[in-house]
């Protein structure tokens, strides 16, 4: 064999070894603690750490915030158990849940690891749920400060807000059910019901909180271990804290402006009381600011094509009855006006605050004047005219009509 062959062969070896080996520096999943879900709160000591405290396990801090970790698979939590760890759990084992309190995230963090082995990671987090209350206090940068700047933690990772405790959203009493990857998968309804608002990302708070812009989060009540979609919370961007929250009918009126694909149903009364719904089958929106001088406002265009879907006044409707489909419509699109209205009457008048997108309507058509108003959007967004035009037209009758 020549010289030459000899040392391609080397090389070829060598390139093989390198392209070939496995990660040496792998760790294999069944051998950690791996947290999905993350709630902050005010703080509040639990009884375990009380009683730890008492017997001298304490560190300098204060109780600022109580961080619970929800870890799942159930397997990697309970080698924990000889430990004499605390924790709250579903009924089926499927997860655990753990808390601790103190001032900065990122040490509550390393105090985990004195109660578990292998310490948690958090490449596989799926939601954080913050409390109101914690919100109200601090803002958002202070509060994700460090979860921003964790390299484990992807940027797809979901953020709600809690109306009472971000920890009782991380509990449910259905066995085998994982609270965190329930909330994960919760806005996939948004095709069903107008009232889900669309998923905020980690990467998208940042860029709001970094921008100073309004916004809105998805709102979680709890009630009897069960978790509910209800409403949204507004985070003004000058503080980046928690001003207010939508009603669930609020956050439908607003679905029709911030909504590409709109899903759900409206529905309203007759004169005597009996409810009728429409089934909404597709809609549009557009948007238009109007700049004149120094004077700005906006034009709401909406049009609608739908079901009427149920029917408790006159059930026996035909399509040839125009004139009490005409009047029907009407209805409908009064119930839609009077939503959108109440929305944007908080926003602009309760709350002072932007959070349904005006303003990149303007930065989008109008730069220049966007410079000029950017740093004080939501007060002048306050006092900024909007109109609103909204058709909706009836279709379809149902398969019994046809």
């Amino acid at each position: 064999m020549s010289r030459t062959m000899r040392i391609g062969l080397m090389l070829t070896f060598i390139v093989l070894q390198v392209i070939t080996t496995g990660c040496w520096g792998h760790r294999e999943i069944e051998d950690q603690s791996v947290y999905i879900g993350l709630g902050l709160d005010v703080g509040s000591p639990s009884k375990f750490e009380q009683e730890a405290n008492e017997q001298g396990g304490h560190y300098p801090k204060m109780n600022t915030v109580t961080v619970t970790v929800q870890i799942a698979p159930a397997g990697s939590s309970q080698k924990q158990g000889g430990q004499g760890s605390p924790s709250s759990g579903s009924q089926g084992g499927s997860y655990q849940n753990q808390q601790l309190t103190g001032d900065s995230i990122l040490q509550v963090f390393r105090q985990f690891a004195l109660r578990n082995e292998p310490p948690l990671v958090g490449l596989h987090l799926k939601v954080v749920v913050v409390s109101s209350e914690l919100a109200k206090q601090y803002g958002m940068g202070q509060i994700f400060d460090s979860i921003f700047r964790d390299n484990d933690i992807r940027e797809s990772c979901l953020v709600m807000i809690s109306h009472g405790k971000a920890s009782e959203v991380l509990n449910s009493q259905h066995p085998g059910e994982i609270p965190a990857f329930r909330l994960r998968d919760a806005h996939r309804n948004r095709y069903r019901n107008q009232k889900i608002l669309p998923p905020v990302t980690l990467v998208m708070l940042e860029n709001n909180v970094r921008s100073k812009s309004s916004f809105m989060l998805q709102n979680i009540v709890s009630a009897e271990g069960e978790q509910y979609l209800s409403g949204a919370a507004i985070i003004k961007g000058e503080t980046n804290k928690w001003v207010g929250e939508l009603s669930e009918a609020e956050v439908e009126g607003l679905s029709w402006i911030t909504e590409k694909k709109l899903g759900g149903v409206v529905k309203t009364y007759t004169i005597d009381g009996r409810a009728i719904t429409y089934e909404i089958k597709n809609a549009s929106a557009k948007v238009v600011p109007i700049v004149s001088g120094d004077d700005i406002s906006f034009q709401i265009k909406i049009s609608s094509e739908g079901r009427l879907i149920e029917d408790w006044s006159q059930p026996d409707i035909t399509p040839q009855q125009t004139t009490v489909l005409q009047k029907l419509e009407e209805k409908f699109e009064e119930q839609a006006r009077k939503q959108l209205g109440q929305a944007l009457y908080k926003l602009q008048n309760v709350y002072h605050t932007d959070a349904a997108g005006f303003g990149e309507q303007i930065r989008i058509s109008h730069p220049k004047v966007w410079k000029k108003v950017k740093d004080n959007w939501d007060d002048i967004f306050s006092h900024v005219p909007i109109s609103y035009d909204i058709k909706m037209t009836i279709i379809d009758y149902g398969s019994s009509k046809e």
